[in-house]
C-alpha cells in the first residue's frame, strides 16, 4: 500500500476497539505496517483475550496491509518491552507509537475506591509512560549509532484531563498526567529526532456510549456520523507520519470534522506589590484578578 506512512512501522496499543481500532486501519491504509496491540479486557478492565487484536490484524491484513497482533499487558515492563520487540523483529524497524488504550472505572470523589484510582491511572498513565519509555531508549540508541529516526509518538488525553469532569476523577488526573508526560517527552526527546504531541478525541467509544449515550449515539438517516471514531484518525496518521516533522510538544482537540489546538496554561492577569502581601491583601488581590481573567470552560459532565 502506498501513502504518506509507506514503509513506515506504527504500533497502536488498545486498537482492538474504538478509536484504537479506526487508528490502526488508517494507519495500515496510508501504507504502515501495524502491531495491533490489544489486552482484550472488558470496560472496567476485567479480564483478556487475544481476539480483539488478532481480528483488527486480520481486517488488515484482508485489505492488504501488514499487521501483526500483540496481545501483552502494555502497562507492564514486560508487555511494553515486547511490543517495541515484536515491531522490530516482525518489522525491522519502529517509527510510530500511538499511545490509545485505557479504560473506565467512574465514581464521585467520596465513593471511588482506591482501587478503581490505582486501575485507571495503571492503565492509562503507566499504560502510556512504559511504551514511550522502550520506545524512546530504542530512538536513542538509533540516533546515537548516526542513524537518527524521524520517529513519532501520538499520545491520547481528553477533555476531562484538560477541563475536569464530574464523576471521572482517576480518568481526569491520568489523562491530565498524560498532558505533562507529552510535554516533557517532546522537551527531551526532540534531540533524537522524535516529535511528540497528544490528542484529545471526542468519539462514539465503549467508554463513551455508556457515559454519554445521547450525544455519541450514530444518527439514523444517514447523515454524517460526526462521533465515529474513524473522524479521528486522519490526525493521528499525519502526525505519525514523517510529514510532521516540527510539529511536536502540542495537544489537539479533535471531533467530527473539527481540529483545534490546545493552548493550555498561558499567565493571566497578574499582581505584584513588590512585597509580602497579608493574607487579606491577597484575597482582595485575587478577587481584582479574576475579574480581568478568562471564565473557566464548564467542567465536563456537569448539570
Amino acid at each position: 500500500m502506498s501513502g504518506i506512512c509507506s514503509g513506515r512501522v506504527a504500533v497502536v496499543t488498545g486498537a482492538g476497539r474504538g478509536l484504537g481500532r479506526a487508528h490502526a486501519l488508517a494507519l495500515a491504509a496510508e501504507g504502515a505496517a501495524v502491531v495491533v496491540n490489544d489486552l482484550g479486557a472488558g470496560p472496567g478492565g476485567e479480564g483478556r483475550s487475544a481476539s480483539p487484536a488478532e481480528r483488527v490484524a486480520e481486517e488488515i491484513r484482508a485489505r492488504g496491509g501488514r499487521a501483526v497482533a500483540h496481545g501483552g499487558d502494555i502497562a507492564t515492563t514486560e508487555g511494553a518491552a515486547s511490543l517495541t520487540a515484536l515491531a522490530l523483529e516482525t518489522y525491522g524497524r519502529l517509527d510510530a507509537l500511538v499511545n490509545n488504550a485505557g479504560f473506565l472505572r467512574d465514581r464521585m470523589l467520596v465513593n471511588l475506591g482506591e482501587d478503581d484510582w490505582d486501575a485507571v491511572v495503571h492503565v492509562h498513565l503507566k499504560g502510556h509512560f512504559l511504551p514511550l519509555k522502550h520506545a524512546a531508549a530504542h530512538w536513542r540508541a538509533e540516533a546515537k549509532a548516526g542513524r537518527t529516526p524521524q520517529a513519532r509518538v501520538v499520545n491520547t488525553t481528553s477533555g476531562a484531563g484538560l477541563l475536569g469532569s464530574v464523576g471521572q476523577g482517576n480518568y481526569a488526573a491520568a489523562k491530565a498526567g498524560i498532558v505533562g508526560l507529552t510535554l516533557v517527552a517532546a522537551a527531551e526527546l526532540g534531540r533524537y529526532g522524535v516529535c511528540v504531541n497528544a490528542i484529545a478525541p471526542a468519539a462514539r467509544t465503549r467508554m463513551t456510549e455508556t457515559t454519554f449515550p445521547e450525544a455519541m449515539a450514530a444518527p439514523r438517516d444517514g447523515t454524517f456520523d460526526a462521533m465515529s471514531p474513524a473522524n479521528v484518525s486522519p490526525l493521528v496518521t499525519w502526525l505519525a507520519s514523517a510529514g510532521s516533522d516540527g510539529v511536536t510538544g502540542q495537544v489537539f482537540e479533535a471531533e467530527a470534522g473539527r481540529i483545534t489546538v490546545m493552548e493550555g496554561w498561558h499567565p493571566g492577569p497578574t499582581a505584584d506589590r513588590g512585597d509580602r502581601w497579608t493574607p487579606a491583601e491577597a484575597g482582595e488581590a485575587v478577587r481584582g484578578l479574576l475579574t480581568g481573567a478568562r471564565p473557566p470552560r464548564p467542567v465536563y459532565g456537569a448539570g
